[in-house]
């Protein structure tokens, strides 16, 4: 598997606000996350129902900003801007790195949220 052209096409959906059809593509089914608020999710339908409850609580896209993704091996780590005003008006500003590992098969088994701010 390409991991670099994989993570660049998964990046790429991400930047384009559909993050609920990464999670669908690109995830195998027992794919873990975990962020630095301290939200974990054990397997991929969790993460599309969590994602799916978060993209729905979005009022606006202000801009969602791809800076960077580098591979070593199965590993990627992007680096992402993501700016919302949220239906409870409240705003969501995130600086932050997602390093995912990826399987033999092409698939994200592990994503984890860093703090790049």
């Amino acid at each position: 598997m390409d991991i670099k052209s994989l993570a660049a096409e998964m990046d790429g959906i991400v930047t384009q606000g559909a993050i609920v059809d990464a999670v669908k593509q690109f995830f195998a089914e027992d794919a873990t996350t975990s962020d630095y608020s301290g939200v974990a999710t054990t397997n991929k339908q969790q993460m599309v129902e969590k994602m799916e409850g978060f993209a729905g609580a979005i009022a606006k896209v202000n801009g969602i900003t791809h800076h960077h993704t580098i591979v070593d091996g199965n590993v990627s780590a992007s680096e992402f801007t993501f700016d919302f005003n949220m239906k409870d008006d409240s705003k969501i500003y995130w600086h932050e790195i997602i390093r995912r590992i990826w399987n033999t098969d092409g698939k994200v088994v592990q994503e984890e949220y860093f703090n790049a701010q």
